[in-house]
């Protein structure tokens, strides 16, 4: 079941990506950010009631929105979770009047496949470079930017 993060997912979120923040795959988070993003963020329940995923969305501009933080927990990869999980992001965008939405990632085959596009990082609005100056990989970004428009 994909549902909106609540309070009680925090800390299991937090884990979650900081897993994958210590293999060099996402930017970390800090418990803080989380609690300040929290309405962000849509989570993956598993049947046992466990945090299996999570994905945010991050409204950057008038029309312009970020996917970010997608990760889902090994044991439930390869089962279309993480296709869910942006599909949801992309249902609350248009909910939201936003039809424009861009990723940075190490996964560009997978958002591909969901139909965005490869762009040049230098074609977004420098407004969304504010989360990456708390990135070690700063100013050398080696993610690829695709973008939706919906």
């Amino acid at each position: 079941m994909i549902r909106k993060a609540k309070i009680g997912d925090v800390q299991a979120i937090h884990s979650l990506l900081n897993y994958f923040a210590d293999k060099g795959l996402l930017l970390p988070r800090s418990l803080s950010e989380l609690y300040d993003y929290l309405r962000d963020y849509a989570v993956y329940e598993t049947p046992t009631g466990e945090v299996g995923g999570v994905v945010a969305l991050h409204i950057c501009w008038e029309n312009l929105a970020e996917i970010r933080s997608l990760a889902v927990a090994e044991a439930h990869q390869a089962k279309g979770i993480g296709r869910s999980l942006v599909e949801f992001c992309l249902s609350e965008a248009i909910a939201l009047d936003i039809y424009t939405i861009f990723t940075l990632t190490y996964q560009a085959d997978f958002f591909k496949k969901l139909g965005f596009r490869m762009v040049d990082k230098g074609d977004l609005p420098h407004k969304i470079w504010a989360d990456c100056v708390k990135c070690p990989k700063f100013p050398n970004c080696d993610e690829s930017a695709l973008l939706m428009e919906l």
